[in-house]
């Protein structure tokens, strides 16, 4: 997987993502997505400020807490948290930033694409999985 990747083969590619912006409130995009990328058999991981957990998956505060490999991290907050959280994927060895729609960053694309990371923006991961037919995580990409 690197810059020129397809959102399709980025998700196909992908077991484990974390989902920075994941949320608790069943109203909110972040919590549905991920139920339903939970469903497909990935590993969703949600980062956010704060305890608890998100679908029964315990929180954690920031990318660098995470203490395992994560392919994909898949960004559901504002625009201009993008570039630093791009920065930080690269610094965890993720292998993918995906910005959630109504998020696009020049400086996120060039700071995961320079790195050699696959980059989305502006597209939701459940619906490239849908529309793709992209099905759920392969056995060769579990841990």
């Amino acid at each position: 997987m690197g810059p020129d990747s397809t959102p399709a083969e980025i998700l196909a590619g992908t077991c484990t993502i974390a989902m920075v912006g994941a949320s608790p409130d069943p109203s909110r995009p972040s919590h549905g997505v991920m139920q339903y990328l939970l469903e497909q058999g990935y590993m969703v991981i949600p980062v956010r400020p704060g305890d608890g957990d998100v679908l029964g998956i315990p929180v954690v505060n920031a990318l660098a807490d995470i203490d395992q490999p994560v392919h994909m991290v898949d960004v559901f907050t504002r625009a201009e948290a993008a570039p630093a959280l791009a920065r930080e994927a690269v610094a965890i060895g993720a292998t993918a930033v995906w910005l959630q729609p109504g998020c696009v960053s020049d400086e996120a694309r060039a700071v995961a694409t320079t790195a050699g990371l696959a980059f989305v923006e502006d597209i939701c991961t459940r619906q490239v999985h849908r529309d793709e037919g992209v099905g759920p995580v392969g056995p060769s990409l579990l841990p």
